[in-house]
């Protein structure tokens, strides 16, 4: 079986084609500056030259066009023709309080992806579109939505709700969603396979560690805590976001220097995080370890805030589960970054929390980095959101 997994943005196209038969991708690509003079859409596939092609593309119905066209085409193509497709899984950033799990997409579906236009202004219409651009090239080819917020959506109303008053609860769903949900939720179930976890012993912690980053905590793969919330704002210090602060920061500054909310907001998503605290020399992160190597006082404070507020949720959730059983971590930081990964750990080393500093140095790779004395077995699990996008995608279309 033959999926083709979808992630749309405002002005992009992310696609991958897996067979499912042996979850192995067989193409993948991205279209650029859809809507925008310049389009292009970069084709790969495995064992060949990438192929690059620049055309018009005014919607995303035609950059849906070129995908299908490359994936069918004499020479580079993969498929022989469109059917050859069975089934198209979406990313879905919010499906509000309505849709909880994954599902297949119908007129209803795509009314409340649309009702969620205001909870997700830059992904929903994104996301729909891509939708309707598949539904427009492929008739009769069923459509999965894989919402992001679904895995979140596991926690109780104690943990998700806010304490404001009802009436915008029940008015508007303001409550805490959290996001990277698709990642949490893959990360976590792959800690139980790959780390054998026995029945009774599957609290998981996932460090979604990256530019945009967040904390889950999980039982069986359930959703008890995670750190987002509303919007992807919500949490840790992250690349260019600030995180959790005291709302009364926005009156503050809106009052102070004559700004918008909405301005005020962009720069809490866009100019804060660790490229403020770094004093704007970066928000990535191996340029901050660099200024930390070369002394860079801000680089320093910068990356001590991002380890901190780890530290502290990590600490928090290990307390609201009675315990935990392990620690995983994945995306580009939680994957790849092997001295993040020790001095976060390190901070746990009086609960008996031991890293192997060889197994440590291990990047983008499946391995389990603890000890096999410590108390708490630590992983790093590489994340495969289009994988788990395409496993929901089977399940719900040939069940």
């Amino acid at each position: 079986m033959k999926v083709l997994v979808i992630n749309a943005g405002s002005s992009s196209l992310k696609y991958q084609l897996i067979d499912m038969d042996h979850e192995s991708v067989i193409a993948k690509g991205l279209c650029e500056r859809i809507g925008i003079d310049g389009s292009k859409h970069t084709y790969k596939t495995p064992g060949r030259e990438d192929y690059v092609e620049e055309a018009p593309m005014p919607t995303h119905q035609q950059a849906i066009a070129l995908v299908l066209k490359a994936l069918v085409d004499p020479d580079h193509g993969v498929v022989s023709n469109i059917n050859d497709i069975d089934a198209v899984g979406h990313r879905v950033l919010h499906g509000g309080s309505t849709y909880t799990q994954s599902i297949v997409v119908d007129e209803d579906v795509k009314k409340v992806i649309r009702e969620c236009f205001d909870l997700g202004p830059l992904h929903n219409p994104a996301n729909l579109m891509g939708i309707e651009a598949c539904e427009a090239n492929m008739p009769g080819t069923p459509n999965v939505a894989v919402f992001d917020t679904s895995f979140g959506m596991g926690m109780e109303p104690y943990a998700y709700r806010y304490a404001i008053p009802e009436e915008y609860y029940t008015k508007y769903q303001l409550r805490r969603y959290g996001f990277h949900g698709t990642s949490h939720n893959f990360v976590s179930h792959e800690t139980i396979s790959y780390g054998k976890l026995p029945e009774g012993h599957r609290r998981v912690i996932v460090c979604h560690l990256g530019n945009g980053s967040s904390i889950s905590a999980s039982v069986d793969g359930k959703c008890l805590e995670t750190s987002m919330g509303l919007t992807p704002l919500e949490g840790l210090v992250m690349g260019t976001r600030s995180g959790s602060l005291d709302p009364a920061v926005v009156q503050f500054i809106c009052d102070h220097e004559n700004m918008s909310v909405d301005d005020c907001l962009t720069m809490l998503n866009k100019k804060s995080g660790v490229l403020a605290l770094s004093g704007n020399k970066s928000s990535d992160f191996r340029d901050l370890r660099q200024g930390e190597l070369d002394g860079d006082e801000r680089c320093q404070l910068a990356l001590e805030s991002f380890r901190h507020h780890a530290i502290m949720t990590i600490g928090g959730y290990i307390s609201a589960m009675g315990g935990v059983d392990a620690i995983t971590f994945t995306a580009g930081i939680g994957e790849n970054d092997g001295d993040m990964r020790e001095k976060i750990m390190k901070h746990f080393a009086y609960m008996g929390i031991k890293i192997d500093e060889e197994k440590n140095q291990v990047r983008g790779e499946k391995m389990e980095i603890s000890t096999p004395d410590s108390t708490v077995r630590v992983f790093v699990i590489p994340t495969n959101e289009e994988l788990a996008i395409a496993r929901d995608t089977v399940r719900l279309v040939t069940r």
